[in-house]
């Protein structure tokens, strides 16, 4: 619950190393932790995961509807990314591992991508996060806002983008490993996020833009940076299938059974 606080109150970029980079570790650490130390133990831990899964799912995408500030809203959609992150974890194979390393470069991308456009519309005050602030934004500055729509909607999961790919791979492993109820729940979720993507869409392209609307700046780092989100973005999207093998390589597996580790035993 502190994420959306933190996240208004810093800059930009280091909000984005927290959506991104900061994720990425936490959950490598978790792989690590539930696939490695307590593979034998997933019985005890998976109901508690389940329920982990389900709260942070559901909150995260019902509480970013009312937002009306554009990092607050981000802020509670990778709450829900983090549930779908788990549904992945919950399966406890090597396609729920495959699909969860895959998720987490997908959304690390894409979100720096999406955090690099914020900081480019600014106004008196500096950053304009404000969503009615980005009223317009469409007519006034349409390469922006459409990157910054095709991010969103990449957050939604659409097909063609590696938000796609990637609740795909989690979600077909899920169902694999029994966890079909977290998939549906999962399912509706993303449906529930898709509303507040597709809000800040319909402002930017659909509503008339303010007399003293905000400007874009653009600096080469933040365009560089917009550029690397896009292209891992469409990428992953449309050519995902060498990342997840990369993913599911199997470099060391368990004294006990077959459950493959893929590179987090070593």
């Amino acid at each position: 619950m502190w994420k959306p606080d933190v996240y208004q109150g810093a800059p930009t970029p280091v909000t984005a190393l927290m959506a991104s980079c900061t994720l990425v570790a936490a959950f490598g650490a978790m792989l690590r932790v539930f696939y490695v130390a307590l593979e034998n133990l997933k019985w005890d831990w998976r109901p508690v995961m389940w329920g982990v899964a389900i709260l942070t799912m559901v909150v995260g995408a019902v509480i970013a509807i009312t937002q009306t500030d554009i990092k607050r809203m981000l802020a509670y959609s990778s709450v829900a990314h983090a549930g779908f992150l788990l549904t992945g974890v919950i399966s406890t194979s090597r396609d729920g591992l495959s699909g969860t390393l895959f998720y987490l470069a997908a959304y690390g991308f894409t979100t720096v991508g999406a955090f690099a456009v914020i900081t480019m519309v600014r106004d008196a005050g500096g950053e304009a996060a404000h969503l009615s602030r980005w009223a317009g934004l469409g007519k006034r500055s349409p390469v922006v806002a459409g990157t910054f729509a095709f991010f969103l909607l990449a957050f939604a999961g659409i097909p063609l983008t590696s938000g796609f790919t990637g609740k795909f791979a989690v979600f077909k492993a899920a169902i694999e490993g029994g966890a079909t109820p977290l998939v549906v729940i999962g399912v509706l979720s993303s449906a529930v996020a898709a509303f507040f993507y597709v809000r800040v869409i319909v402002v930017m392209f659909f509503s008339e833009p303010e007399a003293d609307g905000p400007t874009v700046v653009v600096g080469l780092p933040t365009a560089a940076a917009v550029a690397l989100g896009l292209t891992a973005t469409v990428v992953l999207g449309v050519l995902p299938q060498p990342m997840l093998d990369l993913a599911g390589t199997p470099r060391h597996r368990c004294s006990c059974g077959d459950a493959p580790l893929g590179g987090l035993g070593e």
